[in-house]
């Protein structure tokens, strides 16, 4: 797929499905930066990785739900490459609870991260590629945004409202040739999972027609199509990454 050469900007890159979305996209002769918070230690092997493949990939800490932390992510990505050709929103996070125990820290926390961090880095990419007239945006839903569940109104209600947003910007930023799609994993081998109870495993693949859990590099291999040549006439989509489970 054509992406040689490109800039790539994802958040929450520094492990997990991030990590796995910059070394695919490095793989294929993309540049990264790679958004990360926390420990530096995490996002070194995102970067190590990255540029063992034969490219340039610069760490840039910041919280995406500060719009002054994403303006310094761009402006570092604009010195160091010059343009910002892709940009992955992957950032996100979890605080799993009933409505009826949930408290409005939780809520505001994961809407905060999942989907105020997506406006933010989609406000300031846009901006950038619309003066260049071409780029994609492809930011990371999730068929609980699809379909709800049980104890996640908060992460259900950051990855619906990703998709209203990727659908928006895709009507506002079309004429200037940027696409903007979003990818809604369904259960995906992560961290997240990995603590899960194989009776609650076995539950959720039930529901699943091709009955196992999907791999980080499903999804990043989905990220890669969609920010190619080849799928310049796509956008405004969700694309489900899920082994069937939200047909």
């Amino acid at each position: 797929m054509s992406i040689k050469g490109k800039t790539a900007v994802i958040t929450g890159a520094s492990r997990g499905i991030g990590k796995v979305i910059a070394q695919t996209l490095a793989a294929l002769g993309a540049n990264i930066v790679a958004n990360y918070i926390g420990p530096p230690e995490e996002v070194k092997a995102t970067v190590e990785a990255c540029e063992a493949l034969g490219v340039k990939c610069v760490a840039v800490e910041g919280d995406v739900t500060k719009f002054e932390d994403c303006e310094k992510l761009f402006e570092r990505a604009k010195a160091e490459f010059e343009t910002v050709d892709i940009l992955v929103n992957n950032a996100g996070i979890t605080r799993d609870m009933l409505i009826a125990k949930m408290t409005p820290e939780d809520f505001d926390a994961v809407i905060n991260v999942n989907l105020k961090g997506t406006f933010n880095c989609t406000k300031l990419a846009g901006r950038i590629m619309q003066r260049q007239r071409a780029g994609r945006i492809i930011s990371i839903s999730s068929v609980i945004g699809l379909m709800g569940n049980i104890g996640q109104a908060n992460y259900a209600a950051s990855k619906a409202g990703i998709i209203g947003l990727t659908k928006t910007a895709a009507k506002e930023f079309g004429r200037r040739g940027i696409t903007v799609n979003a990818i809604a994993p369904g259960f995906i081998e992560t961290d997240m999972t990995a603590v899960l109870s194989d009776e609650v495993k076995a539950s959720m693949m039930s529901a699943i027609p091709l009955a196992k859990l999907g791999s980080p590099q499903d999804v990043a291999n989905t990220v890669a199509f969609l920010a190619s040549e080849e799928a310049a006439y796509i956008t405004g989509q969700v694309i489900c990454v899920d082994g069937g489970m939200a047909m």
